[in-house]
């Protein structure tokens, strides 16, 4: 069962008013999903409110949106999971540029229902890449707020797979992409913070030059 209040552990990295946020709108969609007494359900509903009030209200961002984002995840409440593919080739590393923000990244993504983390982390390498790859070995499963990334509306795992490239392919047509490139992993392009950090990158070079060692975590 999920718990709240002074029990709950803090979550490094993200600011105070943000875990509450989360907190606030965890709460509101385990009990929308529960509750069945319309005035506990017009509570929730309330309270979810808040939550979008207190991001957009730090994030200088209209609270509608940020609403109606938050409006769409149903269900209990859990972290969502993003997966990344580490595609090395000796000592460089393999990225694709952002439409979003310009900078780089390893290619990923959130993870969908009904499909493994591996499936995962392939579809999302061959839409952002063109590359069909196979996920080999899971490098790192990391609390995002741990590593160091700007803050997010939504508290997320982070699943960093080394893959290997099976076929060669073209940069296809997305909305995301607009480059993919091999960089050295010490003269790494500036990176799309809200993905993948230089300190992750560097981590996960390591981890795949010694098979070895476990995957990190946490």
């Amino acid at each position: 069962m999920t718990r709240y209040g002074c029990c709950r552990m803090r979550s490094a990295g993200a600011p105070r008013w943000l875990e509450w946020a989360r907190e606030m709108l965890a709460m509101a969609q385990t009990g929308l999903t529960y509750a069945a007494d319309p005035y506990d359900r017009d509570r929730y509903e309330r309270l979810r409110e808040i939550a979008a009030e207190i991001v957009a209200a730090h994030g200088d961002l209209e609270s509608s949106p940020v609403h109606d984002l938050f409006a769409r995840d149903t269900g209990h409440a859990t972290p969502k999971v993003d997966v990344r593919g580490a595609i090395f080739r000796e000592d460089t590393v393999f990225l694709v540029r952002e439409r979003s923000d310009g900078n780089w990244t390893l290619p990923g993504g959130w993870a969908d229902p009904g499909e493994t983390p591996s499936a995962a982390v392939v579809r999302e390498i061959r839409e952002e890449s063109g590359l069909e790859t196979r996920a080999t070995r899971l490098l790192a499963c990391w609390d995002r707020d741990a590593q160091g990334h700007p803050p997010a509306a939504f508290y997320a795992y982070k699943l960093f797979f080394a893959c290997e490239v099976i076929r060669e392919g073209t940069l296809p047509e997305n909305r995301e992409t607009s480059e993919a490139a091999y960089f050295p992993v010490d003269a790494l392009p500036p990176l799309s913070l809200a993905r993948v950090t230089p300190t992750e990158v560097r981590a996960l070079f390591a981890l795949h030059h010694h098979p070895e060692q476990a995957a990190a975590f946490d």
